[in-house]
């Protein structure tokens, strides 16, 4: 991993009293990185960006860098589970109150980052996810892709005793707290799910909040018919083994 400290920091904060790091993960966004910085230095004023590439094998670090914010390069590609714990690994040693995740293909909204940002500063949880099924926006995920989504949101509800609807969203906002644990631990692949039993297991507080998300502005998903069965499997065995160990 190398990294080139650029960082750039607009003058009006989001947050006066909360120092905020927006990570990036990317891989081979090329082509959406760019607005994607530009929209949350926006939306998110005096909050700072790192960019975690991941071993992308096109501009992405190029772009990102040319604009200016932080960038963390994966010399391999490691998968999104990595390149989330480099980002909170980042925002840990940097002193960093809040880290909101913001996926470099285009689809989190970064004026709805507020809304994240907001339940973290006043305490009210520890982790925020956006959620796509609350009432706003038209989302309609493929049949296949919405079996899974319900099986795990009724799967992690069932197991955390609260109603979470998008298990699978990584729209997310995580305090100091939650960045110190991501740091240490932080699941491999398909990592959302999982995080969220994680969390409850360790007494995080845990909530959603509605958000409209967007097509991806560019590139292609890494998902697949084939990855979505292995996600599920994984993802369920991960869990299973999550809540036979010890917190």
């Amino acid at each position: 991993m190398t990294e080139r400290l650029r960082q750039r920091t607009l003058p009006a904060p989001m947050v006066p009293d909360k120092k905020i790091l927006v990570i990036i993960p990317a891989f081979n966004e090329e082509a959406s990185i760019g607005g994607v910085i530009s929209l949350v230095r926006k939306h998110a004023p005096g909050a700072d960006i790192v960019v975690v590439n991941d071993g992308s094998s096109d501009r992405t670090g190029a772009v990102a860098e040319g604009l200016g914010v932080t960038v963390l390069n994966h010399i391999y590609n490691l998968g999104i589970g990595a390149t989330m714990q480099t980002g909170y690994k980042y925002a840990l040693r940097r002193g960093y109150d809040i880290a909101v995740q913001v996926d470099g293909d285009g689809q989190h909204p970064a004026d709805q980052i507020i809304d994240l940002v907001r339940p973290v500063a006043e305490g009210k949880a520890e982790m925020v996810v956006g959620s796509r099924f609350l009432g706003m926006g038209e989302y309609r995920p493929s049949i296949a892709r919405s079996a899974g989504m319900v099986f795990f949101s009724r799967l992690v509800s069932a197991i955390i005793r609260e109603r979470m609807t998008d298990t699978t969203s990584g729209f997310r906002a995580a305090g100091r707290s939650c960045i110190e644990f991501f740091s240490s631990r932080y699941p491999d692949d398909y990592p959302e799910v999982e995080a969220l039993v994680l969390l409850h297991k360790k007494g995080f507080r845990v909530m959603e909040v509605p958000v409209e998300m967007a097509k991806r502005a560019g590139g292609r998903s890494s998902i697949t018919p084939m990855k979505s069965v292995y996600y599920m499997a994984k993802v369920l065995l991960a869990i299973l083994v999550d809540l036979i160990k010890r917190a």
